[in-house]
């Protein structure tokens, strides 16, 4: 069932969770007891080495995937009960996915990316929407190009129009400079604090770059599937 009041529940309430994937009759443990809440506003990093299990944390705590034992409540709903359908009605309701291979539709021009998530939501005033956010994101020039006419930075700053266009509650981003010099992905990145911080946005970030997350409020540190430090920067 969808808690449908989340006002002063807390955005993420992870509780002894678990993932298992069984090969061939082997167990492969890739999450073992993760327990943590993170509040609204807070800005989160999840770090750690490659096979720490980041990537697999951040699409349970979206509800992409399920668990093998303990729960994920996203702002109070318990994402074990609800079935796929439901899973993305909260999820299109509150939250938004940056990701590292941008991910944007290769036949759609970039005003047309930005405006799927509020079409889906049924929004007014699309158009007008999306191009103020390309404008934001410095792209307004570029809003008839398609994907494969934009260089790698241009196309994550259409991922960031698109993923702030339902004005998310939660931000995830996987990785979102990983594919991008470090230039380039200095600038997406004061970009995403930026809009975060004027859409007052909680944003949990998978990162390996420890400058990156430095820039968070908090570090949780993952090694072999297990927390190994939770530490606030501030």
């Amino acid at each position: 069932m969808i808690n449908n009041n989340e006002n002063n529940v807390d955005v993420l309430d992870l509780k002894a969770l678990s993932k298992i994937y069984v090969s061939n009759e082997r167990e492969l443990t890739v999450l073992n007891d993760i327990n943590f809440t993170i509040k609204k506003g807070e800005t989160v990093a999840i770090v750690g080495p490659s096979g720490s299990g980041k990537t697999t944390l951040l699409g349970l705590c979206a509800g992409l995937d399920k668990a093998s034992s303990g729960t994920v409540k996203l702002y109070g709903s318990n994402l074990g009960s609800l079935n796929e359908d439901e899973r993305a009605l909260l999820r299109n309701k509150n939250v938004g996915f940056i990701f590292q291979n941008f991910q944007l539709i290769p036949t759609l021009t970039a005003l047309e990316n930005v405006t799927i998530p509020l079409e889906l939501q049924g929004a007014s005033q699309v158009k007008e929407k999306a191009l103020e956010l390309l404008d934001r994101v410095g792209l307004m020039d570029r809003s008839s190009h398609y994907p494969n006419q934009l260089s790698g930075g241009e196309q994550q700053r259409v991922s960031l129009a698109r993923a702030f266009s339902n004005e998310p509650k939660l931000l995830f981003a996987d990785e979102p400079t990983g594919n991008l010099d470090g230039e380039t992905g200095d600038k997406i990145e004061q970009l995403l604090f930026d809009l975060n911080k004027e859409k007052d946005t909680t944003l949990i970030i998978v990162t390996h770059d420890m400058e990156l997350a430095g820039r968070t409020d908090r570090v949780i540190k993952l090694k072999s599937g297990k927390i190994v430090s939770d530490t606030l920067n501030k």
